[in-house]
């Protein structure tokens, strides 16, 4: 059961910060990010930068949950679906993040 709970601590705590994001928060963003978005561009580069954020929390708490349902069940597919699903969630979140800062700032430094 350790081994759940800290994967969904991580993984609750950065789609917590992909929600402040999308609200246009993005102030957990480093502060060359914040100088280099035009004002108005904050709240679209929040929602965008804060959906991978949430994707790659989320796909972190599928592979907890199915890791954890594999041990249950002895069921080593499950835990190959999860890490499956966190590699995807993870390049598709990274992937969002990185248009998103290509987008808004112009390129990624």
């Amino acid at each position: 059961m350790g081994e759940l709970l800290v994967p969904l601590i991580i993984g609750l705590f950065i789609i917590a910060l992909g929600i402040m994001n999308m609200m246009g928060n993005i102030n957990t963003l480093h502060s060359y990010h914040r100088k280099r978005v035009a004002e108005e561009d904050r709240l679209p580069f929040g929602r965008r930068i804060g959906a991978g954020t949430i994707i790659l929390g989320a796909s972190l708490i599928v592979k907890a949950v199915m890791q954890f349902a594999a041990e249950e069940t002895n069921s080593p597919a499950l835990d190959t679906i999860g890490t499956v699903i966190l590699a995807t969630g993870g390049l598709v979140g990274f992937i969002i993040i990185i248009l998103a800062m290509m987008k808004y700032n112009k390129g990624l430094w």
